[in-house]
């Protein structure tokens, strides 16, 4: 059996979106993602992936038929240009706007801009500022 490795963040493993237009939600986020530097995984006729994030249509063996309500998904962005690459990106590909990139309320620093994506779902990029990480992702071998 070959080792596999995977990097991942903090709390999520894996996230799903069953989706209506899945060539649509392909283009989008192939865009928004690769504004912010994260390839896609892999995909299959009724699915694809990147990072922790699942996309398939209702009628995949994941989805079971249903589809998922909306949701709010905040994408971390590594400095403030990114931010706008991936609003860019965004409304080019289907998104629709939902606030433009500055900053918010939330925090000194937190710099972040809204787009709904072809199904209504709240996307968001987000820069919180300066900061450390000790480390770019955690890294799992099985």
């Amino acid at each position: 059996m070959a080792t596999q490795t995977m990097h991942r963040g903090r709390l999520i493993d894996h996230l799903q979106l069953v989706v209506n237009d899945l060539e649509a939600s392909r283009r989008f986020y192939g865009a928004v993602f690769e504004a912010l530097g994260i390839a896609i995984g892999g995909s299959g006729e009724d699915y694809f992936w990147a990072d922790e994030l699942f996309v398939s249509t209702a009628d995949s063996a994941a989805a079971q038929g249903a589809l998922t309500g909306r949701h709010h998904l905040a994408f971390q962005a590594r400095d403030r240009g990114m931010v706008e690459a991936f609003y860019r990106a965004a409304l080019a590909h289907g998104g629709r706007d939902h606030g433009a990139p500055g900053e918010r309320r939330y925090h000194p620093g937190y710099y972040a801009a809204f787009v709904l994506d072809p199904d209504g779902n709240n996307i968001e990029a987000v820069y919180h500022g300066e900061a450390q990480r000790s480390a770019a992702s955690v890294e799992i071998s099985f």
